[in-house]
């Protein structure tokens, strides 16, 4: 029974006080004076009255009424039902009043005539019975308006003294005297909220998504604010939301009404349900974290920093459809055709009932199984229960779920378990509900009727609940009549009641309570039942990762044999085993049998069998996550301390030791519910021995095992039936169960969290074990455990500066984790202190054992770990770190893996080696069956350009934590993972080793410097220092160079190079000028302080050896003859202006300029160009003396001065300034060099320019000139594939013929091109859209005349300038052309060098992929388009097909690009490879890259990101895109270079590889500056070490033909034209191709012996019978050009091996080439210059015109053949690889004489291609072969060439033409259509022509 009200309380304004000009309210009579001892008078009623604060009104308001909660200090909510009206004030109170409320009298005089104050009547109850609360006030209010005739003191006496049942459904009819009477109905359970219909009022307001938006929030602890302009309905609100959420109740701050003066309250950081009047709303605006429901408007506003998690689907999609259902029942037949008559939803009592229906099936479904996860801890004296969070969510699946996580940690959720959880208890409709009802939910979840049908019965139940009765009985309650409550008049105001009548009722009452009899009420405990457990409908679900019974059969099997000891059988069975653990039922599994194999908590194990089982028990630990739903770490637990070897004498490893990698062991909570379950299970053992004891055994009807909670339930049950002395015995059981598993506890988790070697703890310091803090429902008391952990760390005892780190932090985990535990479960604070005084100890004697553990594990053999093999080293090359055990994981390449066929050679295990020049692994493939192969991967260190840690994942071993993934640029990757044996710390160590030797501080400290002196030095640390003078050069080495100038280096040889002074002044020249100098030198020029000696001959003569200077002779572009005898006319002087590099730092010593220039003038116009690089002459065309130049851009203001400027023809420029002059005056130079322009104009004069130039031009120019047009607009627009017409794709596309209707008579001087293979560019109109002014005379319109005359070459000759400068398009803006000037700017875009840069990244990525990837978007060749590196590499060369055009029709070029160093230098170096063949052999190449790139400052060290200075620009590899379209060009033109594709890749790969001296340095000034330069010829003191990768290629090529092309076979002066689109470049195979069996090949003396197969073989008998000769050949580990070499080279090693078996000296490759060569040339008796490279491959021999057609070798073996038909005598077809051999090719394999064939033959006349004569050949037509061919003659036994009949389209009659033989009728002539291209034929007579064309048709015919 409970009192109807506590407090009666009477408000009203208190005159005297004001604060801030606001009113207060003030109590004025409360009864009971005295405060109830159960329930205290709650504070600051007064404000709750009054929300919005109390005023003064001038006319009366009606009265109001509204129940606020208050909730008091023990979190009880007080229900404060307040009643308010208004008084008017007499007029005594009236002017106090004026006095108080304003200070200001004049305001004072105006004031209204009467005003009102609030007074209120508040009655204060537990009980929350909001109608009977506004009844009573209601009538006390009547009672005193009304004046009835009953004293106001009875009606409150009454009122206080009322007393009700709490619950049971019973109704009390109450009456407080006055005549009234009303009925309170209580509720039948008070466990169920009692809602009203506020909850569908709710739903009404805010709208179904909203409301249960606030519900998901409310649940996840959110804050949650309502709005709304009346008191009432936001009671309701709140009311109504806590409703819905039964069964968990809301326990933070609940303020259903909170007054205004409380606003800061919601600010605080805790979750809570308030309600605010609109009034106050512009203060919630600024809360940034509080979601606000405004319940009038029917809005919820969100911040957008909440997250709010929602219920999982479909759970949510099922909710919203029931309630609409509920709420809206229309919505489902709005569109029926017929609609049901009636379907209003229900009235709002029944709704709300329904609704919160909805939601107990809402709960039921997600908490259903939820008993199967309590943990009982203690039974006695009141039950402890522990909910197990990870085992439910696991069970239910439902471990991502975030709301279900939230709800489950919440404060709600863990009140519900303290409550629910106890066994033994009065159970209500929840209870039932998720026991009893699960499996219909289930079944009826997804249909939304029958589950309104299942929401209708709760509602029932629900209603019935509220309102068991049929409401019978009458209210009366008297209101006040309507003229009380409208008149005017003054009424008198509440009267002060009589405080002793009032508490005499009480006393009386209260009296009488003492006398009556107890009430007693028999509460209906019972055994709460726990419904179906979880594992059975979470199957059904098929929720469980499914796992078929092969998979646990193959667990199952594997153990059996690791037991049986048949390892052998256990390690082919491993990898799959490690795949089953994945799934969830295989790691269960195998928990259960490895239990089955342990007897009495042990298991001893041998070695191997121990390593097996950790390896599985690591691998299903991996898996696990760090809460362990699934339970498997919990189940392993007992096991890791049953599993052990025996390492010695006593000493005993536990597998506990091997497996403490996993965040599980370091999570609190994990360890909390396993502790929780174990004592739950002793608990249990403990009772039912004593019910065994007592013999009452029939609670184990059936043989089913009791429950822990049933058992509890049951000893709850007897438990007021025991003896005191019986009570407290079991108490005190089942407090020393929980102490001892506590003991045994700190135990288990010193095992697992102290690692074996306790100076190495990774675990500890990455998770932060000390500091993890328990995210546990529970709460943690502040016990004694602190202070005796300081203690602890004092005073222990023992001080062990190792381990102490180590130890302290496990100490404190495991007494936070005891702390917590003993907490909860009730252990007293003496076993807790015991507790906290043992830990330590603990923890200490575990160390101690550890220690004995780690040092006898130290010793044991690892086992069956391969064999570390050393790599084999170069000369000089050093280990830095030694062999590191790692694992090499499998990357993105798909080869190793096994994927692509072949067995899986990744991952390997070996070691990894880091040398002072390579980063080596070697090793074995893990998989067994290719254990055998070894695996090498290496790479320079220099060429490193990413390095990033990871964490790998092994599948096969106890996996690996730390892990590092490797990039360098030569196209190699290494993702190692770290063995377990390595420790971090050495892992650190390597990694600042390996930075170290990637970025020296000084270029000197790379490998090419440091190789010759390390082994040296690393000896004389032995034999005490013999050698001084090596070491001071040393220690001088790594002093800046600088600071050697005067100190002679003091070496052994008696070659001394020359002093710094000498090297870098050149005084002594001007004695004796052996350099053509064209003038005296300026002494002023020289700045260098140095002292000038004349000692320095030998310096110049070093100059003068230098490669640039030959090849400038060769070229005639100076000569180094005395200067007496030197002519001066010239064109072109050597000047030494940059001798001593002052007028640029990069450019070379000596430079090409022209004669009449002046060294003043080359300093004063180097200022105009960036860097001070100046046009200088590179090349000359030999046959149209055009030159080629190279400068950096113009800095930006020459631009503008110097193109802007107007350049008029008179001879003095009006406003130029002086540089544009002389810069002028440059290119005129260059310009008047030229003979074409000498010839036609006199020298250096502009005036005849006009009228001179309309001599004829050669036919080459004429057929030239258009093409160039094309490309120029092609170059300049841009990369426009979309040009339309078939030959001008472009005019680099297809290498069509030029087109041209005139056959001009050919002049006898002209040079006849080889091939027109530029398309004619008549279609490509478009591209003229580009810029009229740039290129105008190149891109000319095309107008030839029908007989082709002079006006044509006119035309051209007036279009062409002498001298065009390719600038960048980006610096060129706005420069005007003058139509008379002699040089032509042309704009492209070029390239920037970031662009190379990140271009050059995502190649690697596509080439090189980090991991696999099945996104379609990520494919090889997406990612390669991506990159755009091919669309770099069309763009420069298309660029320089367009200058090497501009050359060979005799105009100069210059090119001037960025600074001249990067693009500048590629375009350059391919336009003088392209025209002229000697680039194009080994001295040309070597000579152009030491010219252009080394010479000309190409900035490799910089590029190359090679030292720690240049570490931050990143490394760019502008000559490796040179050396890529150097092999497009090799690719397309594989005849012309006599160097191989290999000699092009051993270059990438050693330009970066730093092992030569070569490629380092930006300039050859900084070189000179280490005195680098010129050492290479003196000093040989090691021939073994080459400093020069040049020399290093001479050394190789005499011992091997490696880098020789034997196609080589030049046509004379052929200028080669490639075609340039990216469709007809392909990837470097140099980029994808890997070699795993020995490494890359380019350091040769580490390839691997040819012959190891046959000595492996050799050794074992010959059994077999005959031996295959067959090899297997896997990709990517065989070397293929050693495995499946080109038949030339077979050949050669074939007579190699002949020679040494018959014991002759075998003789060099080349002179054995070079003899077969001659004999062959010899044998075939061609007229011209034979190829022979053809002849030996295939049995007809072709002639040159075949060349570019022909099969070729590339030095990988793969023949793959270009098939390119270009205007040849015949298209023969050549063969692609892979493809259907034609017909041709297949015959000719066995040509005997063909006479048997030859069904008709004769001498015919055929034109050539384009400019060749017709010329008589002997044709043979053959019916067999089905082809038509041809011989020089008739004897001839190797046919020129043939016509397939096939193609054949059409035979006609022909005309004459150009050229043909005289005298010959006109019907001689006929013409053969082939599908490529026509063939012109003339007989001897009509006849024979008609002969022919008959039989050639019949052939046809018969087909």
């Amino acid at each position: 029974m409970a009192r109807l009200a506590d407090y009666f309380v009477v408000v009203g304004y208190d005159l005297d006080k004001r604060v801030d000009g606001e009113g207060q309210g003030r109590i004025l009579q409360r009864f009971p004076e005295k405060d109830w001892e159960d329930s205290p008078f709650p504070q600051g009623v007064e404000l709750f009255c009054q929300p919005n604060g109390w005023q003064l009104v001038p006319e009366r308001q009606p009265a109001s009424f509204f129940v606020a909660v208050l909730t008091d200090i023990n979190s009880e909510r007080h229900y404060s039902a307040c009643f308010t009206f208004w008084e008017g004030l007499d007029n005594s109170q009236k002017a106090e009043a004026s006095e108080v409320d304003e200070a200001d009298e004049v305001v004072a005089v105006v004031q209204p005539a009467q005003v009102f104050a609030p007074k209120s009547l508040v009655l204060v109850s537990k009980l929350d019975y909001t109608e009977a609360f506004r009844n009573c006030l209601g009538l006390i209010y009547t009672v005193h308006v009304d004046s009835l005739p009953v004293p106001l003191e009875t009606v409150i006496g009454n009122l206080l003294t009322c007393v009700i049942p709490i619950a049971g459904g019973s109704q009390r009819t109450i009456t407080l005297g006055a005549g009234d009477r009303q009925v309170i109905q209580t509720p039948m359970n008070d466990s169920l909220p009692v809602s009203g219909s506020s909850v569908a009022q709710l739903f009404r307001q805010l709208g179904i998504i909203n409301v249960l938006y606030l519900f998901c929030a409310a649940l996840t602890e959110h804050k949650i604010l309502f709005l709304s302009s009346s008191y009432q309905r936001l009671t309701d609100a709140c009311r109504g939301l806590l409703a819905i959420m039964f069964p968990l109740k809301y326990s933070f701050t609940y303020v259903p009404i909170l007054p205004g003066k409380l606003l800061e309250v919601l600010s605080t950081p805790t979750p809570f349900i308030i309600g605010v009047n609109s009034f106050f709303r512009s203060e919630t605006q600024e809360l940034l974290d509080v979601i606000i429901a405004d319940l009038d408007g029917g809005t919820v506003t969100i911040p957008e920093c909440v997250h709010i998690s929602l219920l999982p689907e479909p759970v949510l999609q099922q909710t919203q459809t029931v309630l609409s259902m509920v709420l809206d029942p229309e919505l489902e037949i709005a569109d029926h055709a017929f609609p049901p008559l009636s379907t209003q939803p229900s009235k709002l009592k029944i709704q709300d009932k329904e609704i919160r229906g909805v939601f107990l099936w809402l709960f039921a479904r997600l908490f259903q199984g939820y008993r199967w996860c309590l943990h009982i801890i203690r039974i006695h004296p009141e039950p402890v229960i522990r909910f197990h969070k990870a085992a439910f969510l696991g069970h239910r699946a439902l471990t991502e779920d975030d709301f279900l996580v939230r709800v489950l940690d919440g404060m709600a959720f863990a009140g519900f378990v303290s409550e629910r959880g106890p066994p033994y208890r009065a159970t209500d409709l929840f209870d039932d509900l998720v026991a009893n009802q699960v499996e219909r939910i289930r079944q009826e979840e997804t249909c939304p009727h029958k589950v309104m049908n299942h929401v209708k019965e709760l509602a029932e139940l629900l209603f019935k609940n509220e309102n068991p009765y049929p409401s019978v009985s009458m209210h009366k309650v008297q209101r006040p009549s309507e003229s009380s409550q409208n008149s005017a008049q003054i009424r008198p105001p509440f009267p002060a009641l009589d405080e002793v009548a009032v508490q005499l009722f009480i006393d009386h009452a209260a009296a009488k309570l003492k006398t009556a009899p107890p009430v007693v009420k028999a509460e209906v405990k019972d055994m709460v039942p726990s419904g179906p457990p979880l594992g059975d409908f979470v199957d059904r679900n098929g929720n469980v990762m499914a796992n078929s019974a092969r998979r646990l059969e193959v667990v199952r099997n594997c153990i059996t044999y690791i037991f049986e000891n048949k390892m052998l059988e256990a390690k082919k069975l491993m990898p799959a085993v490690l795949r089953a653990l994945k799934g969830r039922a295989a790691r269960v599994c195998l928990t259960q049998e490895l239990n089955q194999h342990v007897l009495q908590n042990r298991a001893v194990l041998d070695d191997q069998q121990f390593d097996y089982i950790v390896r599985m028990m690591n691998c299903t630990l991996q898996d696990c996550s760090h809460i362990d739903e699934h339970g498997i770490a919990a189940a392993l637990l007992p096991l890791v301390t049953a599993f052990c070897r025996k390492l010695g004498a006593g000493i005993t490893q536990f597998a506990y030791s091997c497996v403490q990698e996993h965040t599980v062991w370091t999570t609190m909570q994990f360890w909390e519910a396993m502790f929780y379950s174990d004592v739950q299970n002793h608990i249990k053992a403990l009772y039912l021995e004593t019910e065994d004891q007592q013999n009452n055994s029939e609670q184990q009807q059936d043989g089913s095992e009791i429950g822990a909670l049933e058992l509890a339930s049951e000893q709850n049950r007897m438990w007021p039936t025991l003896s005191k002395e019986m009570q407290t015995e079991r108490v005190q059981k089942e407090e020393s169960t929980v102490f001892s598993q506590a003991i045994h506890y700190a135990n288990r988790m010193s095992y697992l969290l102290l690692p074996l070697d306790t100076s190495k703890n990774r675990l500890l310091r990455s998770t932060g074990l000390g500091d993890v803090e328990s995210v546990s429902n529970s709460y943690v008391t502040n016990s004694i455990a602190g202070s005796m952990a300081e203690s602890y760390d004092t005073e222990s005892g023992f001080e062990d500066a190792e381990s102490s780190d180590v130890a302290n932090s496990v100490v404190r985990f495991i007494n936070r984790f005891v702390d917590k535990v003993c907490n909860e479960s009730g252990v007293t604070n003496e076993h807790l202190k015991a507790l906290h005084t043992m830990i330590p100890d603990i923890v200490q004697m575990h160390i101690e054992t550890l220690d004995a553990v780690h040092r006898e594990s130290k010793r044991l053999p690892p086992i069956q770990k391969p064999k570390l093999l050393r790599p084999t080293l170069l000369l000089g090359e050093e280990l830095v770190m030694d062999a590191m055990r790692v694992h090499l994981i499998s990357d993105g390449r798909e080869e190793a893996t096994g994927l692509m066929g072949g067995p899986p050679l990744l991952p390997a295990e070996g070691a990894i080696f880091l040398t002072n020049y390579r980063l080596i692994f070697k090793g074995t493939p893990t998989d067994p069956l290719v254990g055998e192969q070894v695996v090498t991967r290496s790479f320079p260190i220099a060429s490193l350009t990413k390095e990033k840690r990871i964490s790998v994942t092994l599948p096969m071993d106890q996996f690996v934590q730390e892990g590092l993934q490797l990039r360098s640029c030569t196209f190699q990757l290494m993702k190692i993972a770290f063995d377990e044996e390595v420790a971090s710390d050495l892992a650190e160590v390597f990694r600042k080793h390996m930075h170290k030797l990637r970025y020296p501080q000084h270029v000197q400290g790379t490998f090419a410097f440091t190789v010759g002196q390390c082994g040296k030095l690393v000896v004389e640390h032995k034999t005490k220092d013999k050698n001084q003078s090596l070491k001071t050069l040393s220690k001088n080495l790594v002093k800046s160079a600088k600071k050697t100038i005067g100190r002679q280096y003091v070496t052994k040889k008696k070659y001394s190079p020359p002093t710094w002074e000498n090297r870098s002044s050149f005084q002594s020249e001007l004695d004796e000028d052996e350099i053509s100098v064209s003038e005296e030198i300026d002494q002023s020029s020289l700045t260098l302080s140095s002292t000038i000696r004349s000692s320095d001959r030998q310096t110049m003569s070093n100059v003068v050896e230098r490669a640039c200077c030959r090849d400038y002779q060769r070229l005639g572009l100076g000569t180094l003859s005395n200067s007496l005898t030197r002519s001066k006319n010239e064109p072109f002087r050597i000047s030494t202006v940059n001798r001593m590099y002052t007028v640029c730092r990069s450019y070379p010593g000596l430079l090409i300029v022209p004669q009449s220039i002046p060294d003043s003038t080359l300093q004063r116009i180097c200022r105009c160009y960036r860097q001070n690089r100046f046009p200088v002459v590179c090349w000359r065309n030999s046959r149209t003396k055009a030159v080629l130049l190279r400068s950096a851009g113009l800095h930006a203001k020459g631009v503008v001065g110097f193109f802007k400027s107007p350049n008029a023809t008179s001879s003095v420029p009006s406003q130029a300034d002086s540089t544009s002059l002389e810069q002028e005056k440059y290119l005129q130079a260059i310009i008047s060099s030229m003979p074409s322009y000498s010839e036609n104009s006199g020298r250096n004069t502009l005036s005849g320019f006009t009228s001179t130039h309309m001599s004829t031009s050669d036919s080459s120019d004429k057929l030239r000139q258009p093409k160039i047009g094309a490309l120029m607009k092609q170059v300049m627009m841009g990369n426009k594939e979309d040009v339309p017409g078939t030959f001008s794709r472009g005019a680099l596309g297809q290498r069509a013929k030029v087109i041209s209707l005139s056959q001009p008579k050919v002049s006898g001087k002209a040079r006849t091109p080889n091939r027109g293979k530029w398309g004619s560019i008549r279609g490509s109109g478009r591209l003229s859209a580009y810029n009229p002014d740039v290129g105008t005379r190149l891109a000319g319109k095309e107008s030839p005349q029908p007989n082709g005359g002079p006006s044509e070459a006119l035309f051209f000759r007036q279009q062409k300038a002498y001298l065009y400068i390719i600038g960048d398009k980006a610096q060129l803006k706005g420069g005007k052309q003058d139509s008379f000037q002699q040089w032509e700017v042309v704009p492209i875009e070029v390239c920037d060098v970031r662009q190379v840069k990140n271009s050059f990244k995502k190649l690697m990525k596509a080439c090189v992929p980090s991991t696999t990837t099945t996104d379609p978007n990520m494919s090889f060749l997406r990612c390669l388009e991506e990159s755009e590196w091919m669309t770099l590499l069309h763009r420069v060369l298309q660029v320089s097909a367009l200058v090497v055009e501009l050359l060979d029709t005799g105009s100069s070029v210059m090119v001037s690009l960025e600074d001249g160093w990067d693009v500048t230098t590629q375009v350059v170096s391919l336009v003088q490879l392209l025209s002229d063949p000697y680039y194009r052999t080994f001295d040309g190449f070597r000579l152009l890259v030491e010219k252009e790139w080394l010479s000309f400052g190409h900035r490799f060290s910089h590029r190359g990101a090679q030292t720690l200075a240049s570490q931050s620009s990143g490394f760019t590899p502008v000559f490796l895109q040179f050396l890529d379209c150097v092999h497009q060009i090799h690719l397309q033109f594989p005849m012309e270079f006599e160097f191989s594709q290999y000699y092009l890749k051993f270059l990438a790969y050693h330009y970066v590889s730093n092992r030569f001296r070569t490629f380092l340095l930006d300039s050859d000034y900084e070189r000179i500056e280490l005195g680098i330069l010129y050492e290479e010829k003196g000093e040989r003191k090691s021939p073994q070490v080459c400093k020069s990768v040049w020399d290093y290629i001479d050394r190789l090529n005499k011992k091997t033909p490696i880098f020789y092309n034997y196609m080589f076979s030049p046509e004379d002066d052929e200028v080669l034209r490639p075609y340039t689109f990216v469709s007809n470049l392909k990837v470097w195979d140099f980029y994808m191709e890997e070699t795993l069996s020995e490494g890359p090949s380019y350091d040769w003396e580490l390839r691997g012996r040819p012959d190891r197969v046959s000595e492996e073989t050799s050794d074992k008998p010959d059994t077999s019978g005959p031996k295959s000769q067959r090899r297997i050949v896997w990709p990517c580990y065989d070397s293929l050009s050693k495995v499946v070499p080109d038949a030339i080279t077979k050949l050669m090693q074939d007579l190699q091996s002949l020679e040494a078996e018959l014991g002759q000296t075998s003789e060099k490759w080349k002179d054995k080439w070079d003899k077969m060569k001659t004999a062959q040339r010899t044998e075939t008796k061609l007229e011209s210059k034979p190829s022979f490279s053809s002849s030996l491959l295939m049995s007809s021999n072709l002639s040159h015109q075949r060349r570019s057609q022909g099969v070729y070798l590339q030095e990988s073996g793969v023949g793959s053949s270009i098939n390119l038909a270009m205007d040849c005598e015949a298209s023969a077809t050549s063969t692609p690889v892979g493809g259907r051999p034609s017909t041709s090719t297949l015959y000719s394999q066995f040509q005997s004489t063909e006479s048997e064939n030859r069904s008709f033959e004769g001498i015919l006349y055929k034109k050539g291609a384009l400019l060749k004569p017709w010329r008589p050949r002997w044709f043979v037509l053959d019916k067999t072969k089905h082809q038509l061919r041809y011989y020089e003659t008739r004897q001839d036994k190797d046919c020129k060439g043939m016509i397939e009949l096939a193609e054949v389209e059409s035979v006609i009659p022909g005309a004459s033409a150009m050229g043909a033989p005289k005298n010959i009728d006109e019907k001689a002539f006929f013409d053969l259509k082939t599908t490529k291209r026509v063939y012109n034929f003339c007989a001897q007579d009509s006849a024979n022509a008609q002969l022919w064309m008959d039989s050639v048709q019949s052939c046809l015919s018969d087909a």
